[in-house]
């Protein structure tokens, strides 16, 4: 499984730190093996992450121990944090330094390198499923309590899938440009990790000179980006940066303008270097579908086509699965990388698997002539702003605890998200809290005062009848 292919790497180095820190594969089990000595099987852990190596190790070495990790933000909102631990009571928190003090109820077992292992002090008894290995957050921005259950199959399959289409080896030194909880990211963790491969970890932006000079410095021959981080890449002049060593980037969190996507599938193929555009939930445990970079240019616009070992399909508003090409349907994709299910409380963290391998994704989609598909819209509440997802029924949930008596609904597309209230006196408060909350650019958010929310006779909101732009 997953964490025994690590450890045949040896001396070989696992992470390479932007402090100047590095672990080998070897310390990387050892490391392992004393987390494993303060650990109980078949508890939650939650982990409180950052693009570390004392965070990342902490990441393997729960798996190693049997132990399951939710993956959240090391700066997630307090009130947020307290919720997942009411709704799930985690047998252990693993947290820097710089945290310890919100945690009551818990006390320190374990400490390395910054980071605490901490044990609850009341008893909480509860069952996982044999399976489950892994709970990551539905919202990266919001810290939702609704949880992606993982498998140690699904984990195994989506890792060993990337690293097949990419050509992942022991040779590669992907960096860190992506946070590690957020799937996207975890991905180009897993995938190399089972490789052998060197990882560069840095929290750093690529609008900072410092991150290309540890980049270059370390040789670094991938890097993955959300459409925002290519937005960025432009406005640095990324055709002037000298990296001879880099060899693709990757690029998934939401669909990129084509004329940017062709841009860079241009840049990439004329300097060669690949681009890779991918398509990924966190219900698929990562990747989906990715689109070749010889068809880049060709296909600039398309997610491409389903990962190894993976099938796409689509269906009509009656179910009938759609056969002929340029025929708008709903996504569906089947694979051992689909995830067992949603859990929104501590008894479903015993649930099976609810989905069998299949995932209805919510996009809206149409295949080509030669089976590459192309989104086209989206069914369900969510955006996904700078490639971080924003469930909308959350961001309500968020407002309305703080703004008792207030009314409030959330819409938007993925360059920004609208909130309409009818507390017209509080619009720039709410906006600045809920930028603080979910860590979004203040750029990125917008309160509107309306006087009468449309409802139906059902006392839903009509969001229809609100202006997303």
């Amino acid at each position: 499984m997953f964490y025994d292919e690590v450890l045949k790497y040896g001396d070989k180095e696992a992470f390479i730190e932007d402090s100047g820190k590095s672990m080998t594969y070897s310390e990387l089990d050892a490391f392992s093996k004393r987390v494993g000595e303060h650990v109980v099987p078949r508890k939650v852990v939650l982990c409180l992450c950052q693009n570390s190596i004392a965070s990342v190790s902490g990441y393997v070495a729960f798996l190693a121990s049997n132990v399951v990790p939710v993956l959240i933000s090391k700066d997630t909102d307090r009130s947020l944090i307290d919720g997942l631990i009411d709704t799930y009571k985690p047998g252990f928190i693993y947290s820097p330094e710089e945290r310890l003090d919100i945690f009551g109820g818990y006390e320190t077992v374990f400490e390395e390198s910054g980071y605490h292992l901490m044990k609850r002090t009341e008893p909480c008894e509860y069952e996982l499923f044999d399976e489950l290995a892994l709970l990551m957050s539905t919202s990266g921005t919001t810290g939702s309590s609704k949880l992606v259950r993982q498998s140690r199959k699904n984990i195994q399959a989506n890792a060993e899938s990337i690293a097949q289409y990419l050509g992942i080896t022991a040779d590669e030194r992907p960096v860190t440009t992506l946070p590690m909880f957020y799937c996207y990211g975890l991905s180009v963790i897993n995938s190399h990790l089972l490789k052998g491969a060197t990882i560069l970890l840095t929290g750093m932006s690529v609008m900072q000179k410092a991150f290309w000079d540890f980049m270059k410095g370390h040789k670094a021959t991938s890097f993955a980006g959300v459409p925002y981080t290519f937005e960025m890449l432009k406005r640095i002049r990324y055709y002037k940066l000298d990296l001879p060593d880099l060899r693709y980037i990757t690029q998934s969190g939401g669909k990129m303008p084509p004329q940017v996507h062709e841009e860079f599938a241009r840049w990439t193929r004329e300097n060669g270097k690949q681009l890779f555009v991918m398509y990924g939930a966190t219900e698929s445990t990562s990747r989906m579908g990715y689109l070749p970079p010889e068809r880049s240019v060709e296909k600039a616009g398309s997610m491409g086509v389903a990962i190894p070992g993976g099938r796409f399909f689509l269906k009509d508003d009656e179910g009938n699965e759609i056969t002929s090409p340029d025929t708008e349907g709903e996504l569906f994709y089947e694979g051992d990388n689909v995830t067992l299910g949603y859990a929104t409380c501590i008894s479903e963290l015993s649930d099976g698997d609810m989905r069998n391998g299949v995932l209805q994704t919510g996009d809206m989609a149409v295949m080509d002539e030669e089976g590459f598909y192309y989104i086209t819209g989206r069914k369900s509440r969510f955006l996904k702003i700078y490639g971080l997802r924003v469930g909308l029924d959350e961001v309500e949930r968020i407002l309305s605890a703080k703004y008792e008596g207030c009314d409030i609904a959330a819409t938007g597309t993925d360059a920004k998200l609208i909130i309409y209230t009818d507390a017209k006196d509080r619009t720039e408060e709410m906006r600045r809290y809920i930028c603080e909350v979910t860590h979004l650019n203040e750029i990125s958010a917008e309160v509107r005062y309306m006087e009468v929310l449309p409802r139906g006779e059902n006392g839903k909101v009509q969001y229809s009848k609100l202006d997303k732009e």
